[in-house]
């Protein structure tokens, strides 16, 4: 009995001493280091994507690991350059080509990717871009680089009716030396025009980028390119002809600089009210009432040479010559519609006029302009209803 229990207190001491380790040591066994886990990458647009936008994001995603390389290539195996865009604090990068994709054509994104382990990780798509049904470039105006008054508005025109209006004019940008509140207004699917809720503040510079490659009009009918337009603004000239007095005023900005006798359209052929904007000016023009739907050998008819003619509207209104109503001007209106003066007084305001300028008529019989640009007759809470983005 009494070896058996030394046997056993021999046996425990030996246990402890070996529970206890080796002096020095601290008796736990190190955990073996976990593997690092292999990157992984995702691009996008899906593999096998068709009617892509041009413009459409290059998506690359990597997770537990860094992006190492980035190729493009096209249908025939040509590189398209580009870098890839650094998203801070996003998992998704962008690839972005130095010029755009072009419409119709196959491409291939390949991303390669390494983790922790060293190990390349590769990802691919191909996809192939939208063949338009057809492709547009509206046309502008103002024209880059010209001079225009405080009341032209920007106009564009399309070929082709815009189904997607919204897409089209969030792609319509405009900027000015003096910022302004202006706002796209849609007067059919063919044409929209932009002006402030005020005139145009005189002397500034403004610029239309009109970005719509690769941007999808409706029905097929996409962007053809990028265009960018810029022009500027001239002297305030704003003119009041007040038919009920007979009398017109020409302000250069804030200043009354002439006040002139004149005659407006008569009770049968009265002028239309509302602001007018100067938009074309001939030294000598023949005036064809064929051109607004009256034949010259009728009643009403007539084709007559006048001199210094400023067109402001395309109702036949212009300001011009009439040395033959000089009686009447200052006392009756005489004339089809438009505003008469001697000639020395319209050859003095055809040298003052430019395109973009604004004749307001007023006290007239007739309603309301409506002509190619009548804009300003429009209420600024209407014109802002006009906006597809409203």
């Amino acid at each position: 009995m009494r070896r058996t229990a030394a046997l056993v207190t021999a046996g425990a001491l030996v246990l402890l001493a070996g529970c206890q380790g080796a002096a020095g040591g601290s008796g736990v066994a190190a955990a073996p280091t976990p593997e690092a886990p292999p990157a992984s990458v995702e691009v996008a647009p899906v593999d096998g994507s068709a009617d892509v936008s041009p413009l459409v994001p290059l998506e690359i995603s990597v997770t537990d690991g860094e992006l190492t390389e980035v190729i493009v290539v096209d249908g025939a195996g040509t590189p398209v350059s580009g870098a890839v865009t650094d998203s801070p604090g996003l998992a998704t990068d962008l690839w972005t080509p130095d010029t755009p994709l072009a419409y119709g054509t196959s491409y291939t994104l390949t991303a390669t990717a390494e983790g922790e382990d060293e190990e390349p990780v590769e990802a691919a798509t191909t996809f192939t871009t939208v063949t338009p049904a057809a492709v547009s470039t509206p046309s502008v105006g103002p024209l880059d680089g010209q001079t225009v008054g405080v009341g032209m508005p920007i106009r564009v025109w399309f070929d082709d009716p815009v189904v997607d209006k919204a897409a089209v004019e969030s792609h319509l940008r405009v900027s000015s030396t003096t910022p302004t509140d202006g706002v796209w207004n849609w007067f059919s699917d063919t044409e929209v025009h932009f002006r402030p809720s005020q005139y145009w503040p005189e002397n500034i510079q403004v610029t239309l980028e009109a970005d719509l490659y690769g941007v999808a009009f409706g029905d097929g009918v996409w962007g053809e390119k990028d265009r960018t337009v810029s022009f500027s603004i001239g002297e305030r000239h704003v003119s009041i002809a007040d038919a009920s007095t007979h009398t017109m005023e020409v302000y250069d900005g804030d200043q009354l600089v002439q006040s002139w006798p004149m005659s407006a359209g008569s009770p049968d052929n009265p002028s239309y009210n509302g602001p007018h904007v100067v938009t074309e000016m001939n030294r000598d023009r023949v005036m064809d009432s064929s051109t607004y739907g009256v034949p010259v050998d009728s009643p009403d008819g007539y084709r007559t040479p006048v001199e210094y003619a400023v067109r402001i509207s395309d109702s036949g209104e212009f300001v011009h010559a009439a040395p033959w109503s000089v009686g009447q001007q200052g006392r009756a209106n005489v004339s089809h519609g438009c505003i008469n003066l001697s000639t020395d007084r319209a050859a003095w305001f055809f040298d003052f006029s430019q395109p973009g300028d604004v004749v307001e008529i007023r006290g007239s019989s007739a309603g309301t302009l409506r002509s190619d640009v009548y804009d300003w007759t429009i209420p600024w809470e209407e014109w802002l209803a006009g906006s597809a983005l409203k």
